[in-house]
């Protein structure tokens, strides 16, 4: 559920810290521990990531609880507050709430358990995994942390996507490119630099998937090439600088796990990425898979161009790019369409054929929706979306429950509208000293 009933008190609202205690078997997880606890472990984990306001959650907590208290020594039982922590929740991919995460023998490839939200569900989902780890190490099929440590113990083995950069090569590299750089400048003798190895080179792997190639993960033997660390007064290894076009280098001053690298690179990522697009709906298609695709797609409805013409149709366009630009870190899905042109669309969604523009948050997971109610302006949408992102709001079901039949439509030209050019009637067959005297 991602929006809370209008109705929660904001007191309420902000006593909720957590769902889980000290007292409850249930490990309570953080970008601080996540590595060290679930990463490292041997141990099969079952992660649910939460958000206090949200409502399954709050009726999962007491579930998890006997589970986790059911599991006890045999599999471990996690929780993220993935509202406080939204890094680690978006590293692992989370949009909505609760998602609930298997890390199994393979702890970079987690699974998403599908299963029911009663204990009895999730401790029978557990023992299966756990019956299939078991018989992969027996079959000799292990996967897992233990891989890393081998790679470690033979000087690394899987750096592929860590990129090695030298004096020659640096500035062509890295000054010269659009994408974002983590440069860590190490000495081959230093052992921290050989503790951070394995990590660098599994956040390079999931940090060049996860952004496509737009942050990029190096390394510079800083005893070699000299010139480089020079330059960037290196005093220390291993030392971790951030590069980005037309900014001054930074230091990287946050944790060495491959969980801290990841969240900060993806961090860097979202802030260079450009807004979303924002898409007319002109078919199905439009609309079903931008809202399938994103936590929620924010769907405006303009005024018929008779109504504002052009320049006046641009200004709301320019409005909801503006936002799309604000709220980019949420990754939603943003779109339009003109009044009328689909009609069964504003019904489901109570716009309905007036007030004009409108603008609906839709999440189409729990095909539910919320409305704008103040002004379709920078300020009266911020405050709406505001709402929204920390889970406040009022929401209703779409009409129907799912998104009515959706008309294929030609795109907007970007011109003024013209309004239909009537039919001459010819009257050339017409008698028309006939009529009269047949009138009179």
């Amino acid at each position: 559920l991602l929006f809370v009933l209008g109705t929660v008190s904001c007191t309420l609202f902000l006593a909720v810290n957590g769902l889980y205690s000290a007292s409850d078997d249930v490990i309570e997880l953080t970008p601080t521990n996540f590595n060290k606890e679930v990463i490292q472990s041997e141990s099969l984990w079952l992660v649910e990531f939460y958000a206090p306001w949200c409502g399954h959650c709050q009726r999962l907590t007491p579930e998890w609880k006997k589970a986790a208290t059911a599991l006890k020594g045999v599999v471990k039982v996690g929780a993220v507050d993935a509202d406080k922590h939204q890094s680690l929740g978006g590293q692992y991919g989370v949009r909505g709430f609760p998602t609930i995460k298997i890390f199994g023998a393979n702890k970079n490839k987690a699974e998403d358990y599908q299963g029911g939200r009663t204990s009895d569900a999730i401790v029978d989902a557990a023992l299966s995994a756990l019956r299939s780890l078991v018989k992969d190490r027996l079959s000799g099929r292990s996967g897992g942390y233990s891989s890393g440590k081998q790679s470690r113990e033979s000087g690394g083995g899987d750096k592929k996507d860590v990129i090695e950069l030298t004096d020659d090569s640096f500035d062509k590299k890295v000054m010269n490119s659009d994408d974002v750089w983590m440069v860590e400048f190490y000495a081959p003798w230093c052992g921290h630099c050989k503790n951070l190895e394995p990590e660098w080179a599994a956040a390079a792997t999931e940090v060049k998937e996860q952004t496509k190639g737009k942050v990029k993960l190096a390394a510079v033997d800083a005893t070699v090439n000299q010139m480089l660390a020079s330059r960037y007064g290196i005093r220390g290894f291993p030392t971790i600088k951030i590069f980005q076009k037309g900014e001054d280098p930074v230091d990287y001053d946050g944790g060495r796990t491959r969980s801290d690298i990841i969240a900060r690179a993806l961090d860097l990522f979202s802030d260079n990425a450009p807004p979303p697009e924002l898409l007319e709906i002109i078919s199905e298609d439009v609309l079903k898979s931008t809202c399938d695709a994103h936590q929620l797609c924010i769907i405006s409805v303009l005024p018929h161009i008779l109504d504002t013409g052009a320049s006046g149709r641009n200004s709301y366009l320019d409005v909801m790019l503006k936002m799309a630009e604000k709220y980019k870190k949420k990754m939603w899905g943003w779109l339009w369409t003109e009044a009328g042109a689909q009609s069964d669309l504003e019904n489901s969604l109570g716009i309905g054929g007036f007030g004009y523009p409108a603008m609906a948050a839709v999440n189409a997971r729990k095909m539910k929706f919320a409305l704008l109610k103040g002004s379709f302006s920078e300020q009266g949408i911020n405050e709406f979306l505001r709402e929204l992102s920390v889970g406040r709001g009022s929401t209703a079901p779409v009409g129907g429950g799912a998104f009515p039949k959706i008309h294929s439509v030609e795109p907007w030209d970007g011109k003024d509208g013209e309004l239909p050019v009537e039919d001459d009637i010819d009257l050339s067959d017409v008698d028309l000293d006939d009529w009269d005297k047949d009138e009179l």
